[in-house]
């Protein structure tokens, strides 16, 4: 790692990292050293202590995300660790200073360059793995329930993948929230997460009756769905009128089958829902939303789930537990 200064002046940067590098679709990533070049205006240095895994990565690697750079590019959305060193002209940050960042790419890895516009300060308290581990994951179940569906206390809220990466995370922020949370996940073990992370109610993914077994507990007001089919349809079946069904993700796969027409008849309301979007368009809420999960962490009222806490060179076992879904919360990589 490169020595810090009390000087926040720019300096040259060199030193080398490992990266976990994509370049080719139809090839593996491959972990390799790169020369890190001094950050350039508007970025600062970060020697990289955590790198937080999210199934982007996995589809990233074949060139299915909607956001897949252009190859060569480090795998990696968000990270955790301490500026080394500072772009020309930067301010509001030092040489030091921990951060956490929502980076797009560039986390798997020792080391990087990231606009300061994606950092944020870690609280006193909270650890570089958890820092990493919460920003896309409790970002996107925090500002999909608040901001999007408008989830209000004593509704009814369903979350499909319940121990997955942001499903686990919905749960805890709906409950938090004031909502009343049935948990769909599979097996026992998982179940017994999403229970202990404030699941009022349990239901295995497998069971055949699942709209039933919602419509049991008086229906979905909203529904958070990061699986996709098969339990979309089960789901939307057992949405109540009025209710509202956040399109996160499709970890099973298959797309959801929307049906306009009893849409139209119930008055529900389909909304899709990308959190990394927001920091081009709309940036406003994103942070503010941030800023109260930071605060939550802090006040110990979240704790991310970490499954998984593989060094830098197992990036391809920790890619393969989101592959076959195996990991419950997050899988955090430490170079």
């Amino acid at each position: 790692m490169t020595h810090t200064s009390p000087s926040n002046a720019p300096h040259t940067l060199a030193r080398k990292i490992r990266a976990c590098r994509v370049h080719a679709f139809d090839s593996p990533a491959t972990l390799e050293d790169l020369s890190l070049p001094s950050p350039e205006e508007g970025e600062v240095a970060v020697a990289i202590h955590a790198g937080a895994l999210n199934f982007a990565d996995t589809l990233m690697c074949t060139g299915k995300y909607q956001d897949t750079p252009k190859p060569p590019f480090t795998l990696g959305l968000e990270l955790a660790g301490q500026i080394t060193a500072l772009g020309p002209n930067v301010t509001g940050l030092s040489r030091g200073q921990r951060v956490a960042v929502f980076a797009g790419q560039g986390g798997l890895a020792s080391g990087g360059n990231f606009p300061t516009s994606r950092c944020i300060p870690i609280p006193d308290g909270l650890g570089y793995a958890e820092a990493a581990a919460l920003q896309i994951a409790y970002g996107t179940s925090h500002l999909a329930l608040s901001y999007k569906a408008r989830l209000q206390a004593g509704e009814r809220l369903v979350v499909t993948g319940a121990a997955g990466g942001v499903g686990l995370t919905a749960v805890e922020i709906g409950k938090l929230m004031g909502a009343e949370v049935i948990a769909i996940a599979r097996g026992d073990e998982k179940l017994a997460i999403a229970q202990k992370a404030g699941a009022d109610h349990l239901i295995d993914a497998s069971a055949p009756d699942i709209r039933e077994r919602i419509k049991s507990l008086g229906g979905a007001d909203v529904v958070y769905d990061a699986v996709g089919e098969p339990l979309f349809e089960a789901c939307f079946r057992a949405t109540n009128p009025d209710g509202r069904i956040l399109l996160i993700g499709f970890a099973g796969g298959n797309l959801p089958n929307l049906k306009p027409n009893h849409m139209l008849v119930k008055n529900i309301t389909a909304i899709g829902f990308y959190w990394g979007a927001y920091l081009k368009f709309n940036p406003a809420p994103l942070r503010a939303s941030l800023a109260t999960l930071f605060d939550w962490a802090a006040e110990g009222k979240i704790k991310p789930h970490i499954s998984h806490r593989l060094p830098l060179e197992q990036f391809e076992e920790g890619l393969d537990l989101l592959r076959t879904r195996k990991a419950t919360g997050k899988v955090i990589l430490e170079p």
